[in-house]
């Protein structure tokens, strides 16, 4: 949203601060509220989630049923100065919720849905996890000067107002405030004017602290340097451990795991029955046939056979075992990553076995090829196989080929079709082309068929499989989200087991509904 002055008086900062149902990433990873999930609550503004810098508090927050709009009064101090002045100019200009989750479910895709929570914060960030929250008012007092940002964090000085020609010193109104300021911030130290004379700051009187701020003062040729004499120190940060701090951010980076299921997503989906671990599903092994006679001779007859498909239910699990003193001194965001870590490598498991069962079961080319598909060779085996699918699952309401699946391997060959030096799959919006295949997205096209790009089978080799044309109906995948469960185990060795199941299966309906690259 853009940002107006609402009111010359007031120093606030208005806005969205969360909507309904729209995607967000947060520290779980994705995330929808779900609409009434959180009531509105007065709480403090923070400054990118560090709650040991809050810089205003709720001075109206609404519910307006899409979304929760709030206006927060910004303290006056140099901090929510210069918030107000980076959400002017459009530096800082998101809002971003701090929620404690009392209820929640978790979608098919790894996304959380929460059902309950208690607003516990509001934090003013560069980027908000949900994009429309945005700040759309500032209001700053009027002839209120903002300061020239000069460091990351400053300690305010009080001055005490004297008449024309008498010199007195600031008193930094709590001495505390200097001990805790981060290395990497420093403490404004700025010569005021007053009365046609001026005022000289007097910091800390500790050695320690004085030293501090004479180096840091000279660094930054503050106007201060003037009034106090230069000290040169030969010794770095290298020469000092353990004194200076190493600030560790609460994002964690993860490239290991991920809620990617693209073998899933080109099969069909269904819930999983909840009795016993195997079900099975009536088929037509035998169907009726017709016939052409003569006049007054018999009916032809073929009797209708049918038979069970058995399918099994298979049990994903993950674990993680860690001391109690782990358990007890880590921040709670250590206990989300290990659990969203776990769902990632649940989900990774549930689709490389998914993938397994396609590539076991379906027809095998009639043409070997022994490298990577040629264009030319690529048409032909997306042509047979088109063809196989079709003639063996004629029966089913929709019997086309509609889905390709190739691991990285494949997809990277693909992209490097090319015609003369014109890429037949990669190129944008050209005549005739082939399809669309990009190296920014794991879904694409290749000659009218949905291509997705899995990364959770052998990417390495090209083998049996490694590309699989397929009819979603022909396989089904059966899960059911709520029965994921968590338990925790407390041991006599004082360790604590984290443990996480679930059961999916895969149903093949149609076995020759698959059709795969023969690289034997």
């Amino acid at each position: 949203m853009n940002i107006t002055a609402a009111d010359s008086n007031s120093r606030t900062i208005s806005g969205r601060i969360v909507a309904f149902e729209e995607a967000a990433n947060a520290s779980t990873g994705k995330v929808v509220f779900a609409k009434g999930s959180i009531t509105p609550a007065p709480v403090k503004l923070n400054l990118e989630h560090d709650r040991t810098r809050p810089i205003g508090k709720t001075l109206d927050m609404t519910l307006d049923g899409e979304a929760i709009n709030a206006t927060f009064k910004i303290t006056n101090t140099t901090a929510g100065t210069d918030a107000l002045t980076e959400a002017m100019d459009g530096l800082r200009d998101g809002f971003s919720i701090e929620l404690s989750v009392n209820d929640y479910t978790m979608e098919k895709d790894g996304t959380m849905r929460v059902l309950a929570g208690e607003l516990t914060g509001v934090a003013l960030v560069t980027e908000p996890a949900v994009r429309s929250a945005r700040v759309s008012e500032v209001a700053a007092t009027e002839g209120e000067e903002i300061a020239e940002e000069i460091s990351d964090s400053t300690v305010e000085a009080e001055v005490t107002p004297t008449t024309e020609g008498d010199e007195v010193d600031n008193t930094v109104t709590n001495a505390e405030t200097v001990l805790t300021v981060e290395a990497a911030q420093s403490v404004t130290a700025a010569t005021t004017k007053v009365g046609g004379s001026f005022t000289k700051p007097r910091l800390d009187t500790r050695p320690e602290t004085y030293l501090f701020h004479q180096i840091n003062a000279s660094l930054r040729n503050h106007d201060s340097v003037d009034s106090i004499h230069y000290i040169q120190a030969a010794a770095d940060t290298t020469d000092n451990a353990g004194l200076i701090k190493t600030p560790q951010l609460q994002k964690v980076i993860n490239g290991l795991s991920s809620f990617v299921r693209p073998t899933i997503e080109a099969i069909s989906s269904e819930a999983l029955v909840a009795d016993g671990m195997t079900f099975e599903i009536p088929k037509i092994t035998q169907a009726p046939t017709a016939g052409i006679v003569a006049e007054g001779s018999a009916f032809t007859e073929t009797d209708q056979n049918s038979a069970f498909i058995s399918v099994s239910k298979q049990k994903f699990t993950a674990q993680q075992k860690f001391s109690v003193e782990l358990f007890t001194l880590s921040n709670p965001a250590f206990y989300t990553q290990v659990i969203r870590n776990m769902n990632a490598a649940m989900a990774t498991k549930q689709d490389a076995y998914a993938n397994s069962v396609l590539v076991s079961n379906a027809t095998a080319d009639t043409t070997t090829l022994t490298t990577y598909p040629t264009a030319t060779e690529l048409l032909g085996f997306v042509a047979r196989g088109a063809s196989s699918v079709y003639e063996n699952t004629i029966g089913l309401p929709n019997p086309f080929a509609v889905n390709m699946i190739g691991n990285t391997k494949q997809w990277s060959n693909i992209i490097s079709l090319n015609d003369n030096g014109r890429p037949i799959y990669a190129a944008s919006n050209p005549m005739n082309a082939g399809g669309q295949v990009s190296t920014r997205a794991r879904r694409g096209m290749v000659v009218d068929m949905d291509f997705f790009v899995t990364a959770n089978t052998a990417a390495t080799t090209d083998t049996d499989g490694s590309l699989l044309i397929v009819n979603p109906d022909a396989y089904t995948w059966y899960e059911d989200p709520s029965m994921y469960q968590l338990r925790a185990e407390s041991t006599a060795d004082g360790s604590i087991t984290l443990g996480l199941y679930s059961f999916g299966a895969v149903a093949v309906n149609i076995a020759a509904g698959a059709y795969k690259i023969n690289k034997a």
